[in-house]
């Protein structure tokens, strides 16, 4: 169990520890102090409170108006003070909790995308991440709440403790009883009494909430899997239609929530189960302290000024020893995203580290004439070869096309040329300082203007729409000219068709000197397609082309084409004319 702990906050110091020490520490230091004095200031105040109702019962007890009305006063300032302190302690903490989160947002997420991680985790088979979206816009927000708010809050109730806890000892005096003819004194009973109570609560609120931490992480993890099929049937609401799966998906829906439900359910049983807990704690501590000192009180040994004292340093000091009855579901929900977290972390890691079966693929950028591959060897996850000992220059304007039934590693090839199939070696040498783009069968269409998605990935720039609109028109899409500007969910709105025509719009807005097209054509019909290719070839006569494709009518926009038959064998054959 200790080393279990133990573990738990060094995976969490390791998490935030990059914030700490990152370019922003100073700030992010200098932030944190001024919490930590406004709490210190809170609980200063808090000891002049206690102090002031010693008298406040005085004066009440002895009918004194004037000394009522004087302690009035002096409680209205320090009730203002107290006020005014606990605002700009939420702010401040406020303030640094959004920093943190957006400086690990902003780290996490380079990250993700650093040297395509995202890309690789999708391929990893062992990979123990679910829903990276959901640990970069939940889990953060989380860690960083829960961490301020659990240590912050102890260390608070641990200056609590030491500065009431001072006070309730000097109040409780010596017990003394005789056992066996013996006397027994007991010095500051009080204290040991309020310990006594908090290590009761503690230990039954531990040992009855420990399921809580596995709960909360299979909860996240279930909630996250649900909303992502939920996202999958509006990604793919027109295949489902067209396949009338409505009722495979319901099912496959109330399959997925029925675990949510479960899960929760679970949850419910062990929160009701600490609630009565927690609640008879506090409800019972709430006269516990009135009890333990009547003795005191009762025998005239303190008056009643210094009873109401006594309650209340007691209550103070026993909600700082409750910190864990008080915090509990809060540290399991903080450990359930310290441990997600971690193997987010560890599996970004991992996927960037981790050679494939073959050793890692060379790519490099040299003033070269041609687009190299030398030596490549494709292969599968699981290390079977897909192609062998491939190399192939082009050159210049050069257009090959490259064929072969499916499956046979077309597409893949082209990964590779890529760079980002992982599962390849041999060397791949691209001319420095020259455009390359590679269109997929489906381009990206980000949820933005129409502009934004023609200049994609890179940053619109100047008032060009005259030309933009003119390339639509000759890529066949000019309902489209009047709405460069509105935002829209495009890969929604546009059809695969009219999506593969936007695609090569935004190659002739971009004119690559490099031209990777993996069935970029596939949704078109022969007509359009053969209309699209031959305005490519024609206006783009310095671009090197390499196409992916099936249909026979691509060969007279090409001059060579690569066979490969899928054992990992290849050919490379002029087109005869």
């Amino acid at each position: 169990m200790r080393k279990g702990k133990a573990a738990l906050l060094l995976t969490s110091w390791k998490i935030a520890r990059a914030y700490w020490f990152s370019e922003e520490k100073w700030s992010a230091w200098r932030l944190l102090l001024t919490v930590i004095s406004l709490n210190l200031g809170i609980v200063y105040i808090l000891v002049l409170i206690n102090t002031w109702q010693v008298n406040f019962y005085e004066v009440i007890q002895s009918h004194d108006y004037g000394g009522f009305m004087e302690a009035i006063g002096k409680y209205s300032i320090l009730a203002g003070c107290l006020v005014v302190v606990r605002g700009y302690q939420i702010y401040s903490r406020m303030l640094l909790h959004i920093r943190w989160r957006r400086w690990m947002t902003e780290r996490y997420l380079s990250d993700w995308l650093y040297n395509k991680t995202y890309y690789l985790l999708q391929l990893s088979p062992d990979h123990d991440t679910d829903n990276p979206d959901q640990r970069i816009s939940e889990d953060i927000e989380l860690f960083v709440w829960l961490t301020l708010r659990l240590s912050l809050d102890l260390l608070q109730d641990l200056v609590t403790v030491l500065s009431f806890i001072m006070i309730l000892w000097n109040l409780s005096g010596i017990v003394t009883f005789s056992v066996g003819g013996y006397l027994i004194s007991i010095y500051g009973y009080l204290v040991w009494v309020a310990i006594l109570y908090a290590g009761f609560g503690t230990y039954w609120t531990v040992k009855t909430g420990r399921p809580l931490v596995k709960l909360d992480f299979d909860l996240q993890r279930y909630e996250a899997d649900f909303r992502f099929s939920l996202m999958r049937l509006r990604e793919n609401a027109e295949s489902i239609a067209l396949y009338g799966g409505e009722k495979q998906e319901t099912w496959s829906f109330g399959q997925g929530f029925s675990k949510v439900v479960a899960t929760y359910q679970n949850i419910m049983v062990v929160r009701k189960h600490i609630t009565w807990l927690t609640s008879a704690y506090t409800q019972i501590s709430a006269i516990f302290a009135s009890i333990a000192a009547a003795p005191r009180y009762f025998s005239s040994q303190i008056h009643l000024g210094q009873m109401f004292q006594i309650v209340d340093a007691y209550n103070h000091v026993q909600t700082g020893f409750s910190f864990v009855v008080d915090s509990f579901t809060r540290l399991a929900q903080w450990r359930a995203v310290v441990n997600r977290l971690n193997n987010f972390l560890i599996s970004m890691e991992m996927v960037r580290s981790q050679s494939p079966k073959a050793s890692k693929l060379d790519i490099s950028r040299k003033i070269f004439s041609t687009y190299s591959a030398k030596n490549l060897q494709v292969l599968l996850p699981d290390g079977s070869n897909l192609i062998k000992d491939f190399s192939l220059s082009i050159k210049p304007s050069e257009k090959l096309l490259i064929m072969g039934a499916s499956g046979c590693g077309k597409s893949t090839l082209l990964r590779t040329f890529a760079g980002i199939w992982p599962y390849a070696s041999g060397t791949i040498i691209v001319p420095e300082g020259q455009k390359v783009m590679f269109v997929p069968q489906k381009s990206y269409l980000s949820f933005s203007s129409l502009r934004e998605i023609l200049f994609y990935p890179e940053i619109v720039k100047g008032d060009n729409d005259k030309k933009i609109q003119e390339i639509l028109v000759m890529c066949k899409l000019p309902h489209l000219v009047d709405k460069l500007h509105k935002v829209a969910d495009w890969g929604q709105t546009l059809s695969l068709g009219e999506q593969q025509r936007v695609a090569f719009a935004r190659v002739l807005l971009q004119r690559p000197s490099w031209l990777f097209l993996d069935e970029a054509t596939s949704a078109l019909d022969e007509e359009t397609e053969q209309a699209i290719y031959q305005m490519i070839v024609d206006k783009m006569t310095n671009t090197a082309i390499v196409s992916v494709g099936h249909r026979s009518t691509l060969m007279k926009y090409h001059q060579m084409k690569i066979e490969l038959n899928g054992a990992g064998n290849w050919a490379v054959k002029k087109i005869s004319r």
